[in-house]
């Protein structure tokens, strides 16, 4: 079956980026090859094959050991990807009719530093020595070379033209560097604290909530495995970790978790009708999180767990369970605080918030301040400092610290500062607004790229070829 991975974006642009720097040069390792010419994806009318495919899968340096050690971490497809995205470059750079002479080429390898002697001059034997150590050979180190420089040409012909004019600059540096007054309130003080709920309002969340606070309670039993329960000795040996690949196997085998216990001479312990409402650090929420797995034995701070699951029930924990009461309580206040919020942020929407609003709110307890740039932290959280940079007076907003605290703020007024006339900062200033005009172009051509191609994959071949490593 063909399936569409456009709303993948396997043609990103800023997803290529990321492989010129990490594939440009990669080892070359062995042999992947199972010899079938089937198409494992298509970009418009260009068709790449399984074989196309393996062979970049060689180029990549991974040995086939770490493909399968991967292959549940979609590994393949992230191959895949940076495949389809060298191969969509390469379409562009040959639309765009772009070239680079071998004179050009010869050029770059003798500039190459790692090429040269202590007296930096090229030498060619050091060069068929890289050859060798990486075990390439000239051609497809040139051919490498050459369409990773046509891969950078590529980026310049689409981003040239991107240094900002002055006025440009001049306005980048205003709308990051400006000054805002601010005055604000903190609305914790307005949340209903979580000992105020009572009782009827924990029975009543429960009663309407039943279904989705049932959670599972689990008997189980368990071991906890030691080197010196297990042979009498304070270390880790190879004996002991013979003993643990044993109880795997057992494991495997289906052995009852009672008949293993017995062998290993160690009493197990025993819980009934347990769930984790705290979520600590302890074997038993360990356990209890592993429980889709009914017996195993787990890695457990220097230690080895053990387990058999023997009933599981889902159903609600008993409003007695003084833990279970208070997670309630937080659920409550966690719905509270969200309402509140909720309510002002709409009337902020719909316009009806007003300075006698934000007066009646932040009665004795209004506070102001003064941010000197957007990259001034000191009292609200960056996407917070972001937000404020990009309204304009007298707008009020819902802002956040960095400790998830959140205030209602109003912008006051705007304080802008000239451009510096030292000439290093003003460079630095017009490379940051170049570079940000860059991304723009470079977002730009992103969404060009995925409306030009159509990328297609076969999940047929695609699964033949995970297989193949399975």
């Amino acid at each position: 079956m063909i399936k569409n991975f456009t709303k993948k974006k396997f043609a990103g642009l800023l997803l290529i980026l990321v492989i010129i720097i990490a594939f440009g040069f990669g080892g070359f390792g062995g042999g992947f090859n199972i010899g079938n010419q089937n198409n494992i994806a298509k970009i418009n009318n260009t068709n790449i094959s399984t074989q196309d495919f393996m062979n970049y899968l060689n180029q990549s340096g991974l040995s086939e050991q770490v493909v399968k050690k991967n292959i549940d971490n979609n590994i393949i497809e992230e191959l895949l990807t940076t495949l389809i995205s060298t191969t969509l470059l390469s379409l562009e750079i040959k639309n765009l009719n772009l070239k680079m002479s071998e004179n050009v080429l010869i050029e770059k390898i003798k500039k190459n530093k790692n090429f040269h002697d202590e007296n930096g001059k090229f030498r060619r034997t050091i060069y068929e020595k890289f050859l060798l150590t990486n075990n390439m050979n000239a051609p497809i180190y040139e051919l490498k070379l050459k369409e990773n420089a046509l891969q950078k040409q590529l980026f310049t012909y689409i981003s040239s033209g991107a240094k900002s004019p002055n006025f440009l600059v001049n306005k980048f540096f205003k709308e990051k560097n400006k000054q805002i007054d601010i005055s604000y309130v903190g609305l914790e003080k307005f949340y209903k604290k979580k000992n105020q709920f009572t009782d009827i309002e924990v029975l009543n969340f429960i009663e309407e909530n039943s279904d989705k606070l049932k959670q599972d309670h689990i008997d189980f039993s368990f071991v906890k495995i030691t080197p010196q329960n297990l042979l009498g000795l304070e270390e880790f040996n190879q004996a002991f970790f013979d003993k643990i690949d044993e109880i795997d196997n057992l494991i495997s085998k289906n052995i009852d978790f009672n008949t293993i216990v017995k062998d290993l001479n160690i009493k197990p312990t025993l819980k009934k009708d347990y769930i984790n409402l705290e979520n600590k650090e302890t074997i038993e929420n360990k356990i209890y999180n592993s429980r889709e797995n009914k017996i195993q034995i787990l890695d457990y701070n220097e230690s080895f767990i053990f387990y058999q699951i023997d009933v599981i029930k889902n159903k609600l924990p008993n409003i007695d369970n003084l833990k279970f009461k208070t997670q309630i309580k937080n659920l409550l206040f966690q719905k509270e605080k969200y309402e509140f919020n909720k309510r002002i942020l709409e009337e902020i929407n719909e316009k009806k918030f007003t300075q006698l609003s934000f007066d009646k709110l932040g009665v004795n307890g209004i506070k102001k301040i003064k941010l000197n740039s957007i990259e001034d932290y000191s009292t609200f959280e960056a996407n917070s400092i972001n937000v404020l940079y990009s309204l304009p007076i007298n707008s009020f907003v819902l802002v956040s610290d960095e400790n998830k605290k959140i205030f209602v703020a109003k912008i006051l007024n705007f304080n802008q500062k000239d451009l510096p006339k030292d000439l290093n900062k003003l460079n630095g200033i017009s490379n940051q607004a170049s570079a940000q005009n860059r991304n723009s172009i470079l977002k730009s051509y992103d969404l060009l790229l995925n409306q030009k191609y159509k990328v297609v994959i076969n999940d047929k071949t695609l699964d033949r070829v995970k297989n193949y490593f399975k």
